[in-house]
């Protein structure tokens, strides 16, 4: 999906939920962390960080997404 990015909370979120699945870590927030930092590049990311990672935090921690 990185050749059709927005900045946009949907694409970031499509691009979060991707990433998510590839990168291996048992720390939940260090996750968080590492998986904005692969999207730092991201339209959304680059103007909204603190949305960014607020919603990365809701998708895991309210929607328990991938749990």
């Amino acid at each position: 999906m990185k050749d059709k990015t927005y900045n946009n909370a949907d694409s970031f979120a499509i691009s979060f939920d991707e990433e998510w699945q590839k990168v291996d870590c048992n720390d939940t927030a260090q996750k968080i962390d590492k998986v904005i930092e692969i999207l730092s590049e991201h339209p959304f990311v680059i103007s909204n960080f603190d949305n960014a990672k607020n919603i990365a935090e809701f998708r895991i921690y309210s929607l328990k997404k991938f749990k």
